[in-house]
């Protein structure tokens, strides 16, 4: 069974650093694009980042950049986002996506993608 599992989030303070990660089963990621969403209570979900299948194109949100890397490491089968100057108007529930897409594509449009972990919760504030 293909599952998605963020792990990572929690409680920081403003102006700290996170390390989100996206573990994939049941499947491997070598051939997958991933994208990074968010979803605030009471806002549409939004999408952070994203991360071809090769590692080759990044993409980022225009309240994320320069702040969020996004990155894989396709031998243990993970996706990774670093958040830093982290902001409070940055907590939300964040989620990993996947796509089979091989090449140097990726989207922050959710609707491109079919799978979804469960996400995790980041909560920033002092």
């Amino acid at each position: 069974q293909l599952q998605l599992v963020e792990s990572g989030g929690g409680l920081v303070q403003p102006g700290g650093s996170l390390r989100l990660s996206c573990a994939a089963s049941g499947f491997t990621l070598d051939y997958y694009a991933i994208g990074w969403f968010r979803q605030a209570p009471g806002k549409e979900r939004e999408g952070v980042s994203c991360i071809s299948s090769s590692g080759g194109r990044t993409n980022y949100a225009d309240s994320v950049k320069g702040r969020f890397t996004i990155s894989r490491d396709n031998a243990k089968n993970t996706v990774y986002l670093r958040m830093s100057s982290l902001k409070p108007e940055d907590t939300a529930v964040y989620y990993c996506a996947a796509v089979r897409a091989i090449g140097y594509v990726c989207s922050q449009g959710s609707y491109w993608y079919d799978y979804w972990g469960q996400g995790t919760q980041v909560t920033v504030s002092s």
